[in-house]
């Protein structure tokens, strides 16, 4: 199916706001979701493949909670784990989809420390040939 939504989920208050909008948006507009994780290890690490076997499980655990609640509110929804950078993740898996929306949280981070560190946000905004939502992360309860 082509015009899928891609959510990047990392299981963050932002995310979980982020996974809010996405189903909306996408039980309205008809369209199935790809909830994704993306990461990335070091390859010059000792432990890698450790390191990358408790990624993966904690990515399917994570993306298990997107994925069930976009089922629950009647979206078609599957997991994606993809071994590379986050943005770099997201916007592979849309061209590969042909996805109409690319859906993220923001930690709501000051704009020079996201220039700073590259946020992943951002980079979508900058290079993502579709369009992208960023989502706020939800107010701080006092």
């Amino acid at each position: 199916m082509s015009g899928e939504i891609i959510l990047g989920f990392d299981g963050s208050p932002c995310a979980r706001a982020a996974l809010r909008e996405t189903a909306v948006i996408a039980k309205a507009l008809g369209r199935g979701v790809i909830a994704a994780f993306g990461y990335a290890t070091n390859p010059m690490g000792g432990e890698n493949q450790d390191q990358e076997r408790l990624i993966e499980r904690m990515a399917a655990e994570t993306l298990a909670e997107a994925t069930t609640y976009l089922h629950e509110a009647g979206v078609a929804a599957e997991p994606a784990i993809v071994h590379d950078r986050p943005a770099a993740s997201l916007l592979s898996l849309a061209e590969t989809h042909a996805a109409s929306l690319i859906v993220v949280g923001s930690n709501a981070e000051s704009p020079m420390l996201g220039a700073i560190l590259g946020s992943v946000p951002q980079k979508l905004l900058h290079l993502s040939p579709i369009p992208v939502l960023v989502v706020p992360a939800p107010p701080a309860t006092a």
